[in-house]
């Protein structure tokens, strides 16, 4: 072999050498120049793999909760002893020492039922929501046909007037006799636009012990429930509702649960098989 061919055959074996060295190049892996072996692993340890992330971490829900019982905020009021309602608009909803309305709540369909009233006046205590107003309006009727003359004497109060009601039975009986028969304002009834007092047309007795017996509360004990009301704080019931004996503050809870009430004789605390109220 001449030396021309010897050289010829050298600068093929470069070319060759330098084309192999591109085509590996074309193929290099993907990852940053910088990554280690055991980078496409996660770093975390078994424990922690196992939790999901932040992304998915499922919000619990809370437990179902039966149709009957009061429906109540996550929240409690400032005391912590009562629990703030969360739908205070229901008809069916419980109101009483551990179940209060929001202090912010008014109703927005108060108005004036066409009953009697034991004064002329059509002030706030006049009102009452329009559904629980027409079942009253109908109630008195039926009354009436039945030769039973019945007055109102005390139906809506806000917040800021059951306070100011209940500070005065305070000062004149003590906290805890005027607990057995007032309200801590936002537990009472009467904030619902549901609840009304009621008494004989002539006004005597109203509110007092002595409507208990008559023919009108004898009438309103067997025919309330007729008409979507209830005698709320029944006799012998005081242990659970907290409550004396009132036969003439009754309540608008709709036909079908009053009925239900009545042929079961239980006041709404055992109806939603709520914790009884012992002061």
């Amino acid at each position: 072999m001449n030396n021309k061919t010897k050289y010829s055959l050298a600068i093929l074996m470069a070319l060759s050498i330098v084309t192999g060295c591109s085509s590996k190049g074309e193929v290099a892996p993907s990852v940053s120049p910088t990554a280690t072996p055991t980078s496409s692993v996660s770093a975390v340890s078994p424990a922690a793999s196992a939790s999901p992330p932040p992304s998915s971490t499922i919000t619990q829900q809370p437990s179902p909760v039966p149709t009957a019982s009061p429906a109540v905020s996550a929240v409690p009021p400032k005391n912590g002893a009562i629990q703030v309602i969360a739908k205070p608009e229901s008809v069916t909803a419980l109101v009483n020492k551990q179940y209060s309305l929001p202090a912010s709540y008014e109703p927005t369909d108060l108005v004036y039922p066409e009953i009697a009233f034991v004064f002329a006046e059509k002030i706030e205590k006049r009102k009452m929501r329009s559904i629980a107003a027409s079942a009253i309006e109908k109630l008195f009727a039926g009354a009436e046909k039945d030769g039973i003359h019945l007055a109102g004497v005390s139906a809506y109060r806000s917040y800021a007037t059951q306070k100011s009601i209940f500070q005065r039975y305070v000062l004149k009986d003590g906290e805890e006799k005027a607990k057995m028969y007032s309200a801590v304002p936002g537990t009472s009834e009467h904030e619902t636009g549901l609840a009304i007092d009621v008494t004989s047309s002539d006004g005597k007795c109203a509110a007092e012990d002595c409507f208990g017996g008559t023919k009108e509360a004898n009438w309103l004990d067997k025919h309330a429930a007729e008409y979507g009301f209830i005698i709320r704080y029944p006799k012998g019931k005081s242990a659970i509702t907290g409550y004396q004996y009132e036969p003439w503050h009754i309540r608008y809870v709709g036909v079908d649960v009053s009925k239900d009430l009545e042929t079961k004789k239980l006041t709404m605390e055992e109806y939603y098989n709520a914790v009884p109220v012992t002061k």
